[in-house]
Parts: structure tokens; sequence; C-alpha cells
């Protein structure tokens, strides 16, 4: 099975023990949960989730620890049977089914190699298992080395490889049984920040050779955004928002999404009029918002958000018809290669901040200690209601059973 023909070879296969499991290159959805509700105890780690996740896409389930991501990944694998609800995979449900009976295969952030086998025996494993013939194994691990780019380490024992090999290892030996989902718990995790880098590039480039579908539990907000096809946000067993990671990141649906993905500065004040844009007196200055997230009335306590990259700085005091125009005071600037953070708080304590190229700094006007200008186009700001629920930190104070 050449990685070229890895999907096509897919509509030919048997059916898995005495299932029959249809390929999902025949279905519009690879996997449709309906309803999912799971308990442990008193705990709800899944609150009536239904979520479709199309075929051959690269899905990121992203959340905070107690979220319910990892329950999500472990209800499609069948490791989790739902307390209600339905699971399809590839059009056929399967809530009842064992996990060896599903077209499913996990990659864990432990790689969970054998280490007395070889790579290649490592990779070949699940086809050994499976009653397939030495050779024939041994063609198909070959040609998933190949995909991983690890071919010339196949007779190597795991330890003998880095961290980044040892987790390609386990994602060939994963893509050698051709599963028509893929399940990803926080792959990465393990790796320093360099080698992270360089699976996020290596994880899409074989996703998209093999054109299985990706479901990719992560925390991490940064690889969420970064590889997938769309982001599922949850919070709390239940899911928040799903979209691309452009629509995700630029339009939350929430106070909670837009603090959990990325970073933000808040201004909180009331509303003062709505019309094509909502003016608030906030509790540092008057602000203009183009992008209301929620249906408001003057009167209302709101909150208005604005992203870093959106965040200007101005040395000299604006004009008088000027809008967004925030004076501050700057604490921090923080070196982050070719840009730069800056950190800075209104008189009244108000945290700004600011993230722009390092060569749009003036150590002359922006430097700590300096009273700027900060400024914001009102196609910037978003506007949404306090949120009164659980912060972030409660979320993580969960149980790690319902994570």
């Amino acid at each position: 099975m050449t990685t070229a023909t890895a999907r096509d070879s897919a509509t030919a296969r048997s059916p898995r023990g005495s299932v029959d499991l249809p390929s999902a290159l025949s279905e519009s959805f690879a996997v449709r949960l309906g309803g999912v509700t799971k308990r442990y105890g008193e705990i709800v780690a899944l609150d009536d989730v239904s979520l479709d996740i199309r075929s051959r896409e690269f899905l990121a389930i992203l959340g905070p620890s107690g979220s319910g991501k990892t329950t999500t990944m472990r209800v499609i694998a069948g490791f989790e049977r739902p307390d209600a609800g339905s699971v399809q995979i590839a059009g056929v449900d399967v809530s009842d089914l064992p996990p060896y009976s599903r077209d499913v295969n996990t990659v864990f952030q432990s790689y969970a190699l054998f280490p007395h086998m070889t790579v290649e025996d490592n990779v070949a494993y699940g086809l050994r298992m499976k009653g397939v013939r030495k050779q024939e194994r041994r063609r198909r691990a070959g040609e998933m080395l190949e995909l991983v780019q690890l071919e010339h380490a196949r007779l190597r024992r795991p330890m003998q490889l880095s961290g980044g090999m040892q987790q390609r290892v386990a994602l060939a030996r994963a893509l050698v049984n051709d599963p028509d989902v893929l399940l990803l718990d926080e792959p990465l995790g393990a790796l320093d920040r360099k080698l992270r880098e360089d699976m996020k590039i290596e994880l899409r480039r074989i996703q998209t050779t093999v054109g299985i579908t990706f479901v990719y539990v992560t925390h991490d907000q940064e690889e969420a955004l970064s590889m997938s096809d769309r982001v599922v946000v949850m919070r709390d067993g239940r899911i928040e928002q799903v979209g691309a990671p452009g629509e995700v990141y630029d339009s939350p649906s929430s106070l909670w999404v837009a603090d959990f993905v990325g970073t933000s500065s808040r201004l909180s004040g009331v509303v003062r009029s709505v019309g094509q844009s909502v003016h608030l007196d906030t509790d540092v200055a008057p602000v203009v918002a183009n992008r209301p997230g929620v249906r408001l009335a003057p009167g209302d306590r709101a909150v208005a958000v604005v992203r870093p990259e959106e965040v200007r700085i101005a040395g000299s005091e604006p004009d008088a018809a000027a809008i967004n125009h925030v004076r501050v005071t700057v604490e921090e600037i923080l070196n982050m290669g070719a840009q730069a953070k800056v950190v800075a708080r209104t008189p009244g304590g108000t945290q700004l901040v600011s993230r722009l190229a390092r060569t749009e700094l003036s150590g002359e006007t922006v430097a700590p200690g300096k009273q700027v200008w900060m400024w914001f186009r009102p196609e910037a700001v978003h506007v949404f209601a306090p949120d009164a629920t659980a912060t972030q930190a409660d979320d993580g104070e969960r149980q790690d059973k319902a994570a």
C-alpha cells in the first residue's frame, strides 16, 4: 500500500471482525456524536454533546483540563461507553462496540513502543496481530516509515531514537492499519518546543498525504489553531464553539472563548448607546466597537475585548476627534524574536497589551516607565456580556477523570 493509494485501498478492505464497517470515504462524516452524555459519579464529563467530524479533515478538540476533550476522544475510540446518546463511525452506530471492532486507532502522549523490538517491528506489530504475512508486513511498515521519514532507522531500537523520532514511530504504527479515523491525545506534550514545531509541520503533511480523518486533542491553542481545518472549543463538558481556526480566533462566540483562545485586553463598562456601533463608557475611556458578540441595550454592563496585535502605540496625544485611545504607562517590553509584547497599565490599574514588530518600537518613546497612548480600531473590538460563571482556573481544578 503506497502512500499515494492508501485511501484507495480502504474501499477494498474486508470488514473487521463480525461488524460491517463501510469505508468513511463513502460518508459525508467520519464520526457523528449525537447527544452524548458521560458521567463519572456526580461529575458530568460530557453533557449532551453533538458533533459531526467530516471525512478527511483535521479536527482539533481544544479545552482546559476538565473540559471533556479527552473523554470525547475516549468515547469515539470505545474506551468509554456513553450513558446516553450515540456514536457513529463511517455511518454505522458503534456505541456498544468495543475498541477492536471500530476502525479507529489512537496515538497517545506516551509513545508506548516495545523497547525490545526494532522500529520496523514496532510499526508492523498491529499487522502481525491481524495475521498479515511477514513479507506484506515489512512492505507496509517500510512505506509508513518512508512516510514519516524514518526508513533509515528501521533496525534501531526505540531507546536509540530522539523523542520526536519515537513519536513518529508511534504515528506510523497507528497509520499502518489504515484506520478511518486517527485519534491523537496530546501527542506532542512530551516534546521540547523545537521538536513540537517540527512535528506540527510533519503531522499536517502526513494527514494531507494519507487523507485520513485526524482528531487531535490538546489544551495548546497554538497547536489547535496552526494545524487544524476546524477547532472545537470545549468547556465543562459542552461545546462552546466550532469553526475554522481564523473564525474561532477572530470571532469568538463568548467572552470565555475570547479569553481562552489567544490573549486579549479587557475593558469593562456600561453601554451608552447601540446602533451600527456599540458605544461603551468603560473604566478607562469611551470605547466604540463594531463587533458586538451579544445583544445589548443602553445601561447593560459589558466587556470590550481587543487582541494584542490590534493594539497600536502612539507617543503623542491624539486630537479631540480620535476614538479608542487610552493613556497608559509602559510596564514591560518582552522580546519575542521578530515581535515584541508591550505590557502597559492605565492609571486605574487596567492592563493593556500590544504585540507588534520590533522594528515599530522606538526606544525613546516606548520604554518601561514611559507614558504612551494605546489605540485600536472599532472593527477590532468585540463586546460581550460579563461572564459570571466559572473561570479557567476553576475549570482546571476539576477531577482528571473528566479531562
